[in-house]
Parts: structure tokens; C-alpha cells; sequence
């Protein structure tokens, strides 16, 4: 049995953790404002600049659970230090790419990096002590809405100072100063889920999340009846039911089913497709609402640094409840406030959608939209994490994370249909879109508070058992190998 070395303080392993965490949330959004922008820059389209995103989104869904999977299984600090190079390079790329076509390339690089979140969450529980899991997990849950947020919120006068080039240098800069930090200062993980990969589920994963998120992110313009649009749904839905089956009969499953099953995980899940739908669309089509020009009856001709700012109460207030969320959670419950968080989004985004005539009531409605989001966010990496064994926790986390990301496109999609329906003669949405999206972006949140009614009821007490179960203990009891977690 291997003896007890020496290891890094937590803190400084968190710190790694929530720099990283925060830098692969920040590119998921920094690009959305800029977008026009770019545009221009590289003498290209619309149709073709929508694939900065959507390219980023494909390949971050693809590999988010791989990754995971792949560091239960070999070491999640190899892995994270993998992500963590890719962010990187990909980020290089960009920075230097000649033409959209590389760009755009350089966006599928950076989507590797989606590891970087079920492994966070997975060197959390092994190497915090079991006190702390809990609120460490909570932080950097939150942290998944607060880049997302602040990324709009930066890009303008990022992109007004420097050059939007920089929306890709200064992620490069501090990547790979991140990928050196992980090398020296994170301690690789004691718990092993062992056994290879098996290559098929991998690839049919890959096939039916491709198919999924192409067609939703394209539905909007080549419209939901499209032949194109409806046999990728087809064969989403086919290739998805295979993967199903591929996975319940390989001795060693990407995804184990039985572990998707289990209530406290598809409960979970479920929440985070409908906070998905109601959070990513919102960031996605507030600022378009924002930098509509006055004439039209609405929107405030906003630049894109006014526009990102009038988001900024959001960012703030979904950080400041990550913070206090598990302090709350150990005396309500988690389940307690994911239900209440997702409600009082539900109300911020129906504030959105009727008072929206001044600036004051956008920000207004933005805050009371970020304060939802970041106690539900905060809570649901907990849960997740809780319901499932040490050995799980990369993939159980990363498909969380995953779940949320297919939500996110299903709202975007759906939006993009809803206000795009009817145009002003100026050629701009009418507002009655803009009021009926943010309706249904609201119903998704109310929907996910009701949904996590189901979420299994843990007491404060027994959701901290299971987050303090000590890995080695746990893989020792599951027959997985005898390990030993180190002290710190």
C-alpha cells in the first residue's frame, strides 16, 4: 500500500481550478458581441461567422464528458493540464488566425477544453477536505454563469481598446500560465475508475450530440420544417438510441446508463436543460435588445460596451450568490435552493419581458435574473456530484455540464425563431418578439423549479456525508482497486 506524500494546500489547487473554470466560461461568450465585428474584419457572412459559435459549441459538447470520462479513468490533472493546453492553443490560433476558416478551427481546439469542468469538480472532492467539498463545488458552479455573463460584459471595451484579436490573446496568455500552474501545483488524483475506452459509445456520443446541436443552432435559418434541420433531428434521435444501447452491453461504458438512471442524477439534469434553456438564450439576445436603436419603439442604441454593462448586474449578482449559496444550502437543502433559485429567475425573466422601457428596469431585471441563476447554479454541481461514486464524478459531471450546453441551444434556437418571426420596415425585430422569447425563456426557469421538486430530498446533513465520502474508502468498498487518499 502506497504511503501518504506530501500534497498541495487546497487552496492553492482551488485557485487553479477557478481561474481555469472561469477562463473556458469566458470563451464561451466573449465572441458574442463582436460577432458583427468580425464579420467585417474577415470579409466574410453571417451564415459563415455564426460558426465562430457554433464550432465552439459542437466540439466543447462532444468532449466535456470524453474528457471526464477519460480522467476518472487516467488522472484528472493529466487531463486538466490537456485542457488546459488546448484552451490555450486553440486561443493562439485565433489570435493569429489569417481567415474565418482558421478561425473557426481554432474555435473546435478550444472546445477541448470543456474538460476543464467535470475535472475541476472531480480534484474538488478528492483532494479538499470533506468540510470544504461543498462549498468549493458551489464557487465553481457559479463561476459557469458568472463568465458566461462577464464575458459579454468585457468584450466590448476589450474589443474597443485592444482590438477583438485580444478576446483571444489575453485567454492564451492566462491558459497557458494556468497549464504550468496545473503541472506544479495540482496533485493528481488518488481515485481510478479503471479500464480502457471504448471507442464506439465514444464515437456515437460524438454523432448524436453533433446531429442535435447542428440542427438546433441552424433551425433558425433553415427553418424548423427543413428537410436538413429534420433528418438531423432523425438521426440524432436514432444514433442516440443506439449509443444507449452500445453503452448497457460494453463491459466498460463511456456513460454509465445505470448512473444516469439513479434519481438524483436525471433529476439534475433535467433541471439543467431547462436552466440552460432560460440562461444562455437570455445572455444571447439581451444585448441584441440593448443595441436596438430607439426609432424602432424600443432597445436604447446601445454600444456594445453599454450593452454589455447593463448585463453587469447580472455577473455581479450571480457571483455574490454563489458565494453565500452553500452556507444557505447547509441549512434549507440544496434541492431547497435550486427550486427557489430557479424561481426567482423565472420572475426577473418575466420583469425582463414587460419592463424593459428603461435602462434602470433591464438592469434591474438582469439582477434579479443572476441572483436565481447563481443559487441554482451553485447548488447543482453539489447534487450531482452527491449522487454518484468518487469514481463517477468526472463523467457524471461533465454530462451535467453537457446537458446544460444542449439546453442552452435549444433556448437560443427556439428564441432566434420567436423574434426573428416578424421584422419592422427598418428591418429590425418587432419588440412583441423580444417580450414573447423572454416569456418563454421565464416558463423554462418556472419549469425547472418545478422540476427540481423531484430532485431526491437530502438533508443538509446527508448531502454533506456523501460529498465528504473519502475516495479511497469508496473505491476500496466498490472492489475498484485499493487506494489510498493521501492526507494534506
Amino acid at each position: 500500500m502506497p504511503t501518504a506524500t506530501r500534497r498541495t494546500h487546497y487552496w492553492v489547487t482551488f485557485a487553479v481550478l477557478a481561474v481555469s473554470v472561469a477562463s473556458y466560461t469566458l470563451m464561451q461568450s466573449l465572441t458574442i458581441p463582436v460577432l458583427s465585428e468580425i464579420e467585417t474584419e474577415m470579409d466574410t457572412n453571417q451564415n459563415t461567422v455564426t460558426w465562430v459559435l457554433t464550432a465552439y459549441l459542437l466540439s466543447a459538447s462532444v468532449f466535456t464528458p470524453i474528457v471526464g470520462r477519460l480522467g476518472d479513468a487516467y488522472g484528472k490533472q493529466r487531463m486538466l493540464v490537456l485542457s488546459l493546453v488546448a484552451l490555450s492553443l486553440g486561443s493562439l490560433l485565433a489570435a493569429l488566425a489569417p481567415s474565418i476558416g482558421v478561425l473557426i478551427g481554432a474555435r473546435v481546439i478550444q472546445g477541448i477544453g470543456g474538460g476543464v469542468l467535470p475535472l475541476a469538480f472531480g480534484i474538488i472532492r478528492d483532494e479538499f477536505p470533506h468540510h470544504k467539498v461543498g462549498s468549493a463545488v458551489s464557487v465553481v458552479s457559479s463561476l459557469l454563469a458568472v463568465g458566461f455573463g462577464a464575458g459579454i460584459v468585457l468584450a466590448g471595451p476589450i474589443s474597443s481598446g485592444l482590438g477583438y484579436h485580444w478576446l483571444f490573446w489575453l485567454p492564451f496568455i492566462v491558459t497557458a500560465v494556468m497549464a504550468v500552474a496545473a503541472v506544479l501545483l495540482v496533485p493528481e488524483s488518488p481515485v481510478r475508475t479503471p479500464g480502457r475506452i471504448a471507442l464506439v459509445p465514444a464515437f456515437l456520443l460524438s454523432a448524436w450530440l453533433v446531429a442535435l446541436l447542428l440542427a438546433l443552432s441552424q433551425a433558425p435559418e433553415w427553418g424548423w420544417g427543413s428537410p436538413k434541420v429534420i433528418a438531423l433531428l432523425v438521426v440524432a434521435v436514432i444514433v442516440g438510441a443506439v449509443w444507449i444501447r452500445v453503452e448497457l452491453t460494453v463491459d466498460v461504458p463511456l456513460i454509465d446508463m445505470k448512473m444516469m438512471r439513479l434519481p438524483g442524477v436525471w433529476t439534475t439534469n433535467l433541471v439543467a436543460l431547462l436552466l440552460g434553456v432560460g440562461m444562455y438564450a437570455s445572455f444571447g439576445f439581451i444585448p441584441q435588445f440593448n443595441q436596438t436603436p430607439t426609432a424602432n419603439g424600443y432597445g436604447f442604441g446601445a454600444s456594445i460596451t453599454e450593452s454589455g454593462m447593463l448585463l453587469l448586474p447580472s455577473a455581479v449578482m450571480t457571483f455574490l450568490t454563489g458565494l453565500v449559496a452553500a452556507p444557505i444550502a447547509q441549512r434549507i437543502g440544496a434541492k431547497s435552493v435550486v427550486v427557489a433559485g430557479s424561481a426567482i429567475g423565472g420572475v426577473g425573466m418575466f420583469m425582463l419581458a414587460f419592463l424593459h422601457a428603461e435602462k434602470w428596469q433591464v438592469a434591474a431585471a438582469n439582477g434579479v435574473v443572476g441572483t436565481g441563476i447563481g443559487l441554482a447554479f451553485a447548488c447543482l454541481a453539489g447534487l450531482i456530484v452527491a449522487a454518484v461514486t468518487p469514481e463517477q464524478t468526472g463523467v457524471a459531471s461533465g454530462m451535467n455540464a453537457n446537458i446544460r450546453t444542449i439546453g442552452g441551444s435549444i433556448g437560443t434556437a427556439v428564441m432566434a425563431s420567436i423574434v426573428t418571426a416578424h421584422f419592422l420596415p427598418s428591418g429590425f425585430p418587432k419588440e412583441i418578439g423580444y417580450t414573447a422569447g423572454f416569456v418563454v425563456l421565464g416558463g423554462a426557469l418556472v419549469a425547472a423549479a418545478f422540476a427540481g421538486l423531484a430532485i431526491p430530498g437530502l438533508s443538509p446533513k446527508e448531502l454533506e456525508d456523501r460529498l465528504e465520502m473519502d475516495p479511497a474508502a469508496a473505491s476500496r468498498a466498490d472492489g475498484s482497486g485499493d487506494l489510498v487518499r493521501t492526507g494534506h
